[in-house]
């Protein structure tokens, strides 16, 4: 195999499969992209057997073949390498020649027989999805994704595709993120729901960051498909029932306090600073006109701060862990945010106020300290 791609190409595509490329597995090949050469176009691939990318960028073929290398490394060279025309040549000794300017390297390859077949998807199969709205869905629920649970439905978030919506969740056990977009579909269309796996949901992250084309989604008995700019992200399913995440929405939270959510974001980082750094417990004390916000560690010492807000209701204290806070305020994408609450141990309410494309719910529980 022969052939001669531009360095800002070529490091555009390997940049996304550092993510995916694990260094640390027992399996060689899995550290390795593969490279496919014919006619005006190198395709490229990567897997961790859970998660697969393909990709592809126009390159000028000497010598059509197919060829892996060092995923890692050879994204660090061509990233050190000058703005211009790199060569990837395959000598007869097994060893793959990477030039470009004065720079000549070579680098150890591993048989392309021993690289994973990748399930593909045929160009325009699947469904339209909005890519704006489905980046938006992601930085709104993704946080609460769990990585550790022994339960691994829960190490995903639920995926949901209707015809005229579509929805992503995610819990962790502790709190739970839903929203929900409109989208325009063929009624005929039946619903899809979809678990999907906390690393496929970063990388899909990752890959949906720019523009705003649509997208494509289809799924199989056992794999996820998003097609998004000719590339395409593969993944397994994660086979299990999702929680009926509808059941801990609560319905009867009669308090409701609004803030504006940079005044209220800001306190809590600076009252968080002297909680405590496992627990990192808040304490709300909610009264007619205000809310102080407080921390109290015996090793480190104390903080309040206080909050005017619109509020006539009883008085009540109500503690959280601080970071889950912040995590829905970060992503909340509203000047306001509304808290709705019952006491001080039934689960509350989080949500933007005022009209945007998304119907975004946090629910979360309240700490006994």
């Amino acid at each position: 195999m022969e052939l001669v791609v531009r360095k800002f190409d070529l490091l555009k595509e390997l940049q996304l499969f550092q993510g995916i490329v694990e260094r640390k597995n027992t399996i060689p090949i899995l550290a390795n992209v593969l490279f496919e050469a014919k006619g005006d176009t190198v395709r490229l691939a990567a897997t961790d057997l859970e998660v697969g990318l393909r990709a592809e960028c126009k390159a000028s073929i000497g010598k059509a073949g197919a060829l892996t290398l060092p995923a890692k490394k050879l994204f660090e060279i061509v990233k050190e390498l000058p703005d211009t025309d790199i060569r990837i040549e395959e000598e007869k000794n097994g060893t793959v020649k990477v030039a470009a300017d004065r720079f000549e390297g070579r680098m150890q390859t591993m048989p392309k027989d021993d690289f994973p077949t990748l399930p593909d998807l045929a160009a325009g199969e699947g469904v339209g999805i909005n890519r704006r709205l489905l980046r938006e869905m992601v930085v709104k629920t993704q946080f609460a994704i769990t990585g550790e649970d022994t339960r691994y439905f829960l190490n995903g978030a639920l995926f949901v595709v209707r015809y005229d919506a579509m929805t992503l969740v995610a819990t962790d056990g502790h709190r739970l993120a839903i929203v929900t977009a409109p989208r325009e579909g063929d009624p005929k269309v039946e619903e899809t729901r979809t678990i999907l796996p906390k690393k496929t949901l970063s990388e899909l992250g990752r890959l949906l960051a720019d523009g705003d084309e649509e997208i494509r989604f289809a799924r199989s008995d056992s794999h996820i498909f998003f097609r998004i700019d000719g590339r395409l992200l593969v993944s397994r399913m994660i086979d299990g029932q999702f929680p009926a995440y509808e059941r801990v929405i609560p319905k009867n939270n009669d308090k409701r306090v609004e803030f504006e959510r940079d005044r209220f974001q800001a306190a809590i980082r600076r009252v968080s600073l002297l909680s405590n750094e496992r627990s990192r417990a808040i304490k709300f004390a909610i009264e007619a006109g205000r809310v102080e916000i407080a921390s109290q560690t015996p090793d480190l010492g104390e903080a309040r701060e206080q909050i005017a807000v619109e509020y006539t209701g009883p008085a009540m204290t109500i503690s959280f862990n601080a970071q889950y806070v912040l995590d829905f305020l970060n992503a909340a994408g509203a000047d306001v945010v509304a808290v709705e609450f019952k006491d001080d141990v039934s689960q509350t309410v989080m949500k933007p106020v005022g009209s945007t494309d998304f119907d975004y719910l946090y629910v979360v529980m309240p700490m006994r300290v």
